[in-house]
């Protein structure tokens, strides 16, 4: 391989402006990790004169590490030991929470999953992170998953520590090291094997997602005299910015659909902006905020082995910038993703309205219930998420735009 070659870069899973055309790339900074192993910072730049992309390849004698070798685990040690890795032009920079230096190398293990960053197990107990897409800013997966494991709550992989490249542009999260969670896979999975065999089974993993989100977000607003971690009423700006983003995803809904997709679109357009005229007016009563998932499905939770389930990947929606990912939002809006996930389980198995119906009730059972004007504001950030759907559906699998296409008519008239 050649990690300057772009037809290399562009296949790889983790580079994520595929539809871009690459102008050039350039070895923009090099810090070595071990007597032959280097972190190295790619500049990618593009031919329709967008901003450039900084991404993070470890190299090995040249090449991408291989399982065994040390690579991961002389990163790991980088990052839990305090100790800097200096390029030409930035270094790679340990911070806390830290842990006391790995010793001895353990097992390697990369992930072989659908993720657009790189994931390694290292023996029993720690997960090494890496972001492949430098961005300047904090990182809300490193930020949430440190502030959640500060204020104790354990339905998440500890954070042990974090590394972050700074060079005269800012700081850029380069790595994470967590505590390994062993699972039985995701609850995604979890659903959709018990919607086969036992749907009363599906039933209680809603219910068990439903008292784990809500434990999730007393536990992010648990401090709100953090300014990084408010927990407090949004405001009537934030209220205006909510239904603009919801005007903004049917917008971009009907631009990708076409023909019949879009005629169906079209005549439910008015009824769409009804329910978000519903939905955020009510919130003016008393919304309130605080720092959230972001991109809350059945995916991001793992089924643990003990029979429990924990909360990962808390970068938000890739497609959303870094800044935008860590403003407070309504905690509303992840119930809203968990609901469009049990959605798309029910669709995908052919479980039926009924259970659907079932599961949705349980699921919010299990988050505390709603208050008094929250189930239209859910119904909004739903339909925001739905239409958010046919897009991506459009663009990627036009086969499955029938499904969100269903729950728009199904969330904006009130029937199925």
């Amino acid at each position: 391989m050649n990690h300057l070659d772009a037809a290399w870069v562009s296949s790889q899973r983790w580079f994520r402006s595929k539809q871009r055309r690459i102008e050039t790339i350039t070895e923009g900074d090099r810090a070595p990790l071990d007597d032959r192993g280097a972190l190295v910072v790619i500049e990618v730049a593009y031919g329709d004169d967008g901003q450039a992309e900084h991404y993070l390849v470890p190299l090995v004698d040249n090449r991408e590490p291989v399982d065994g070798e040390g690579a991961w685990n002389a990163l790991a040690s980088l990052l839990s030991s305090g100790r800097d890795a200096l390029g030409a032009r930035g270094r790679f920079v340990s911070s806390p929470p830290r842990v006391a230096d790995l010793g001895a190398a353990v097992v390697e293990r990369r992930l072989r999953v659908e993720q657009s960053n790189t994931s390694v197990v290292l023996g029993e107990h720690r997960m090494l992170k890496l972001y492949r897409l430098l961005e300047v800013g904090d990182n809300p997966d490193v930020e949430v998953g440190a502030f959640l494991t500060q204020v104790g709550f354990t339905d998440t992989p500890a954070v042990m520590g974090a590394l972050t490249y700074i060079d005269a542009d800012g700081a850029r999260a380069a790595a994470m090291l967590q505590e390994f969670v062993p699972s039985l896979g995701d609850a995604w999975s979890a659903m959709l094997t018990a919607l086969a065999n036992d749907p009363a089974a599906a039933t209680r993993i809603a219910t068990d997602a439903g008292v784990l989100t809500r434990g999730l977000h007393d536990a992010l607003a648990s401090r709100p005299d953090d300014a990084e971690f408010p927990a407090r009423a949004a405001t009537g700006e934030e209220i205006a910015q909510w239904r603009a983003s919801a005007d903004r995803q049917l917008t971009l809904a009907m631009r990708a659909a076409t023909g019949d997709a879009r005629a169906r679109l079209d005549a439910l357009a008015s009824r769409v902006t009804a329910r978000f005229a519903e939905g955020f007016g009510v919130a003016n009563g008393g919304a309130c905020v605080s720092r959230i998932h972001g991109d809350y499905h059945l995916g991001q939770l793992l089924a643990r082995a003990d029979g429990g389930y924990s909360v990962i990947d808390f970068e938000g929606e890739p497609a959303r910038p870094l800044a935008e990912r860590r403003i407070p939002a309504s905690p509303l809006r992840d119930v809203a993703g968990m609901l469009r996930s049990l959605d798309y389980a029910a669709r995908t198995s052919e479980a039926g309205p009924t259970w659907l119906e079932q599961a949705r009730a349980c699921f919010l059972d299990g988050y505390g219930g709603l208050r008094p004007g929250e189930p239209q504001l859910v119904n909004a950030f739903e339909l925001e998420k739905a239409c958010y759907e046919v897009a991506y559906e459009a663009n990627n699998r036009p086969d499955w735009l029938w499904l969100p296409l269903a729950a728009i008519a199904r969330l904006a008239t009130g029937q199925d």
